[in-house]
């Protein structure tokens, strides 16, 4: 295995680390609510009254992150590794997971861990793991290279 120097980006990933952090601890420190991705989106397709702004602006924020980096720093080369039934059954995959698991990578291993959450450890052991088991069989048992079918 290889360390790729020019995709190694320590500063940047600082950078969105901290403004991840950042906006987990605003969002349970002036909402008191988790910032878990999946929990979020999930409760914009079943709205409550007041709690759909919120949500809104969560998302609309993520969504318009790229935009806001772009007017400082040059976006990198999008290439997709997978085909299109890859990336449909890898997304059908998470969401089931994050309903067995109660919330996603981002509730559990961000703010759960933050908060010692036993659960979340568990959860966040089992991501890992199943990702860890996945790369190895799709990598080395199976032999697919770095591009998908």
């Amino acid at each position: 295995m290889t360390l790729d120097l020019a995709s190694f980006t320590p500063w940047t990933s600082l950078a969105g680390g901290v403004l991840i952090g950042v906006a987990a601890a605003m969002l349970a420190l002036l909402n008191g609510r988790i910032a878990g991705i999946s929990g979020i989106v999930g409760g914009l397709l079943s709205p409550r009254p007041q709690e759909t702004s919120w949500r809104l602006a969560f998302v609309l924020g993520l969504m318009a992150s790229p935009a806001v980096y772009a007017w400082g720093a040059t976006l990198p080369e999008l290439s997709m590794q997978a085909s299109g039934p890859w990336l449909v059954a890898a997304g059908l995959l998470v969401g089931i997971g994050t309903r067995y698991a109660s919330g996603c990578t981002s509730g559990h291993g961000v703010c759960g861990l933050s908060r010692r959450s036993p659960r979340s450890l568990a959860a966040t052991l089992a991501f890992m793991g199943a990702g860890f088991v996945t790369v190895f069989i799709v990598r080395h048992l199976l032999a697919f290279g770095p591009e998908l079918p």
